[in-house]
């Protein structure tokens, strides 16, 4: 790209995130990420220098501050955000989760989005222009029995893309929502073993399942929500705003048994 983007990342130490960290690096962007982990900080920006990394919980709001005064004070300004925190929160019925549980969820997956929208939102207003990305989930367009307080906050997270895509397009900002299906890694292959634990079965159950339903039947790799990314972020996506965009391999079913 001709002008350095100027690019934040949540949770970018790792799986997804890291993905995102790299491409946009790849593209020549200025990248500073976040995330909760503070040696895999430290390892992401070992293993890839051109990297800024912040070690903070993103559903503290005074954290969370303080990295954007310090990165806007050094860079004048942000061109794109990356949203991708978010936790699995509890595989069970509704009843047998916590308080503390919910909360946990919604703080991480749902609040932290909030907090970083609205200090980026502000400094995009002033230059007019700018691209807010969210990671959501197919769980935040289907319900996911088991899974709710996980399924809350990606429907939350499209409605309050949707919402800032209304407010900031007047100033030429845009926001959208992807949506990602299974995608290939540690966390869902965590995600899996929990649900089949729960359900009393075999992973390999489960993870037929999760295929089974979609109309190409392999996991997502991180770098295919990466692409998305950079789409959304560049002019080639200039009037694409408000959008929720699976990146699913076609989810036809929603349901494990």
């Amino acid at each position: 790209m001709s002008t350095r983007q100027r690019v934040l990342v949540t949770a970018g130490a790792s799986g997804i995130g890291a993905a995102i960290a790299r491409a946009f690096a790849d593209d020549g962007a200025r990248v500073s990420f976040v995330d909760i982990d503070a040696n895999a900080v430290s390892a992401a920006v070992a293993a890839d220098p051109r990297l800024h990394g912040v070690a903070l919980d993103v559903s503290d709001p005074l954290a969370v501050g303080s990295w954007f005064d310090d990165v806007l004070a050094e860079w004048r300004g942000v061109d794109v955000l990356v949203n991708n925190a978010g936790i699995a929160g509890p595989t069970s019925y509704v009843e047998d989760i916590s308080t503390e549980q919910w909360r946990d969820c919604l703080a991480v997956g749902l609040d932290s989005h909030f907090f970083t929208s609205s200090r980026a939102a502000a400094a995009m207003k002033a230059q007019r222009s700018g691209s807010i990305i969210s990671i959501s989930s197919t769980a935040g367009l289907y319900g996911y029995g088991m899974r709710s307080p996980y399924a809350a906050t990606k429907w939350a997270v499209i409605g309050l893309i949707k919402s800032l895509a209304v407010e900031l397009g007047p100033f030429g900002v845009r926001a959208n929502a992807i949506c990602p299906g299974s995608v290939d890694g540690p966390r869902m292959r965590g995600v899996i073993e929990r649900q089949a634990a729960a359900a009393g079965v075999d992973p390999a159950i489960v993870e037929r399942e999760y295929l089974s339903g979609q109309s190409i039947s392999r996991f997502v790799q991180p770098n295919e929500i990466a692409d998305m990314c950079r789409f959304l972020a560049s002019p080639a996506a200039a009037m694409v705003s408000g959008q929720a965009i699976a990146v699913d391999g076609h989810t036809e079913t929603f349901h494990i048994d």
